[in-house]
């Protein structure tokens, strides 16, 4: 695998912002900070960058360049580094950009060669390698971040193999499949495909559990939650959830879990035990979803990425088509902040490190 240095490259970013939920019509973070320390990694596609962000605050502390089109980020256990996957945008990305956060600095550009579009990526507990999938090839590979080797490609056999989650104990991965309408497991330490389970058409969006016991994923063109029992590996519930359901996210107690659902602009909130919707929260006041999936992304706030840090106390959501991140207070189920992102923000990481402008 070759690693390159990526030159530093100034980007003028333009956006427009619309005036979205509870009245508020500014894109700058609102008075009322986000509570809890760290720090916030949002993923910039159209911008080709990634903005690290002050969570106490809410401010960006800087913005890094990245490839193009950088989809979904993986943060080391221990906070420090940030691994980027760039997706492309016509053209099929193949890098994956590697940042130290403590340096708020690119340490290198890995090319994996033969793989292409990059996109669901995660950090083994070692802190030293990742697995991400690679679309176009059906892999699932596991990339050592020091060297760019790509130690393991291992077979989805399935399409456009798109995000992943670990099992707690990191010997197994779970892959959902758009083009499939499945998840596929992998044993990792086998590098082999366990099974391929189907579960409903456009599965993109999953989590596991904090207990490791089930999987839920997310079939966007079914508009369906698939629950997977990860001891029998079978699919024991199927729940309806509209509209568009792209990415889930568990509460870090495993209590609830958060669905974002791009076509209907709304997270949708489920209490996992019961297996039934708890509230859903608008993320644009006054807009109405579009009459024809063709206009999707085109219109409204179109929530996509969600992470809870592990603190548990809020939720952020990207909202790519407003160029925002919206805050959710995980007690009162309310927004309280929004946050200035980039051009059409997606991945969001976390870190616990707290950081500052060098």
């Amino acid at each position: 695998m070759k690693i390159f240095q990526l030159p530093s490259i100034a980007l003028f970013l333009a956006f427009i912002v619309v005036g979205i939920a509870q009245g508020q019509t500014t894109a700058r973070a609102t008075s009322q900070p986000a509570a809890g320390t760290g720090t916030l990694i949002v993923l910039n596609k159209d911008g080709a960058s990634a903005s690290i962000i002050d969570r106490v605050g809410g401010n960006e502390i800087t913005r890094i360049d990245t490839g193009i089109g950088p989809h979904e980020v993986a943060v080391s256990p221990d906070g420090k580094i940030a691994v980027v996957g760039n997706y492309g945008q016509q053209q099929p990305g193949h890098t994956l950009t590697v940042i130290d956060l403590t340096s708020q600095n690119i340490v290198r550009t890995i090319d994996l060669e033969k793989y292409h579009r990059p996109h669901g990526i995660v950090f083994m507990p070692d802190g030293k390698h990742v697995v991400v999938t690679a679309e176009v090839e059906q892999k699932l590979l596991v990339v050592n971040i020091d060297s760019g080797i790509v130690e393991k490609a291992i077979d989805t056999s399935a399409r456009t193999s798109h995000m992943v989650v670990l099992s707690p104990d990191a010997k197994r991965a779970y892959v959902s499949n758009i083009g499939s309408g499945s998840l596929t497991v992998i044993d990792l330490e086998a590098a082999t495909r366990i099974k391929t389970i189907e579960t409903g058409q456009g599965a993109e969006g999953l989590d596991i559990s904090p207990d490791g016991s089930e999987v839920w994923v997310g079939n966007r063109g079914a508009d369906t939650i698939s629950i997977v029992n990860t001891e029998s590996l079978e699919v024991v519930e199927t729940l309806k959830c509209a509209t568009f359901p792209i990415r889930l996210k568990f509460t870090p107690d495993g209590k609830r879990i958060l669905i974002s659902n791009a076509r209907s602009g709304d997270v949708a909130i489920f209490d996992v035990k019961k297996r039934a919707e708890i509230t859903r929260i608008v993320m644009a006041k006054d807009w109405k979803p579009p009459s024809g999936k063709e206009d999707l992304f085109r219109q409204g706030p179109v929530p996509i990425g969600i992470m809870i840090p592990p603190d548990g106390k809020h939720a952020y959501v990207a909202n790519t088509n407003v160029n925002l991140v919206t805050v959710i207070d995980l007690q009162t189920l309310e927004i309280i902040n929004r946050l200035t992102a980039g051009a059409r923000p997606d991945g969001l990481g976390y870190s616990p490190l707290v950081l500052g402008k060098e």
